[in-house]
């Protein structure tokens, strides 16, 4: 009988394992929000997730250095009039963050040194629009200051945050846009959408380079980019509601170069990659289990490496840069996940007997500092990202390293109670206006169809 023969992969005996309770954040509160989002974001210095909020939107941003129970008057942003969506840290500064929420905004927010001490309604940043609730706000990898919003008004918009400005705006889709993500190069620019397809934006000639109906069962679907692989991961449902991933070609959209099925579930598949081991992590909503794979440049191009096991399911969850692992451990993920009360950690280790530095394992990563301005990038140029070694560790700056200085836009609309009745009632006839527009135009619908 023949013998089986076993892949060699350095990661075959990657293992995860949840902090113990003390270093978990306790006594967060999960928005209920039906939106898909990660609900939750982290960086080196802090740790944010959407609250449920009872009315408006809020969010908080934790210390990451000061797990525990959390005080009962947490501080919060509370900025938002609607909830709060999707949040993200921006890449090249620490204490900035963006929001997005139902109200129709994109905000931009300031931590203060030391974290966030009262609860505070002002953003730095008012990013004024889209015409319905913002979905997803995305940092460029790249370029400093640069953020794709997505809008339920069916458009993408990016902007340069420090000066407040839409500097490209994207339409072309036809149904609400659900995932969205920047390739590794921050070139393009993917989404995923309610209609089932997949398409591939270039942002900065306002074009859609390619689409295809990705997943066809009539769920939510999930987009990702497989770092500098040039490769696109997919995840949604069949029309038998299975739950599967597929990898692309962005290049080629005809057909995807790999798919699998991967189980019946209902919760939609949170997928995170780590470009420095070529490690894909599935997290599914309401699941308790993290599945963990491979990702090679030869077919079958995905490999099933193992899989983390809990009771307790996950309603968000995010992935810490990797300026944040502990090099010493070998921990070369680490993920948070979100359950209904706590932010769990999750470190994945690799393995290894010395206490040397493993530098087949920590390659240099992206660094904290950008490659390019918002104007260089706008301008039509590219770049690589700036890689830095892990080997002595990275220690986040006490300060931003980027400066930030914000032009701030005047939000329109009325400035005082006078101006907001006068707003009142010109919208209450223009209300009435169209109203008996609509009463007329049924009335000779009705005339047709009579004759």
């Amino acid at each position: 009988m023949a013998s089986r023969v076993v892949r060699a992969s350095k990661y075959r005996h990657v293992f995860g394992t949840a902090a113990k309770k003390e270093f978990q954040y306790d006594g967060v509160k999960v928005s209920r929000s039906a939106w898909d989002s990660n609900k939750a974001t982290a960086n080196s210095q802090f740790v944010a997730c959407i609250w449920d909020a009872g009315g408006g939107g809020a969010f908080c941003v934790l210390n990451a250095d000061q797990p525990g129970k959390l005080p009962s008057n947490i501080p919060l942003y509370t900025g938002h009039a609607a909830d709060v969506l999707d949040l993200e840290f921006h890449p090249f500064n620490n204490h900035l963050i963006a929001s997005s929420s139902e109200d129709g905004y994109a905000k931009i927010w300031q931590i203060p040194q030391g974290g966030l001490k009262s609860s505070s309604t002002d953003a730095v940043q008012v990013l004024s629009g889209h015409k319905r609730k913002v979905g997803t706000v995305n940092f460029h990898p790249i370029a400093n200051n640069v953020l794709a919003t997505t809008s339920t008004d069916l458009t993408l918009r990016i902007w340069d945050i420090e000066k407040g400005d839409c500097i490209f705006n994207v339409d072309g889709h036809t149904d609400i846009i659900q995932s969205a993500a920047w390739s590794f190069d921050g070139r393009v620019f993917a989404t995923g959408c309610k209609d089932k397809k997949v398409r591939i934006v270039d942002p900065r000639t306002n074009s859609i380079s390619g689409e295809v109906e990705a997943h066809l069962g009539s769920k939510g679907i999930r987009v990702n980019f497989l770092g500098n692989k040039d490769k696109l991961i997919t995840t949604g449902f069949s029309r038998d509601t299975q739950r599967q991933i597929a990898i692309w070609d962005p290049r080629s959209l005809a057909a995807p170069i790999s798919a699998q099925q991967i189980d019946t579930s209902a919760g939609i598949l949170m997928p995170f990659y780590d470009n420095d081991t070529c490690v894909l992590f599935l997290a599914g909503r309401g699941d308790g289990n993290i599945r963990y794979y491979e990702i090679v440049d030869e077919a079958p191009y995905i490999h099933f490496l193992s899989e983390y096991k809990s009771a307790t399911p996950q309603r968000g969850m995010c992935i810490l840069p990797k300026l944040g692992v502990d090099v010493s451990q070998c921990e070369i993920v680490r993920l948070l996940k979100l359950t209904g009360t706590a932010i769990e950690p999750i470190s994945f280790h690799v393995p290894r007997k010395s206490d040397m530095f493993q530098d087949d394992i920590f390659p240099p990563t992206n660094s904290n500092e950008p490659a390019l301005t918002s104007e260089q990038w706008a301008s039509g140029q590219n770049a690589s990202l700036r890689l830095v070694s892990l080997e002595r560790g990275f220690q986040a700056p006490a300060r931003p390293t980027q400066e930030f200085k914000p032009v701030v836009k005047e939000v329109e609309g009325p400035k005082n109670e006078a101006e907001l009745r006068t707003e009142y009632e010109r919208l209450k006839t223009r209300v009435a206006y169209l109203e008996a527009e609509i009463v007329k135009r049924d009335a000779r619908i009705r005339e047709f169809e009579t004759k």
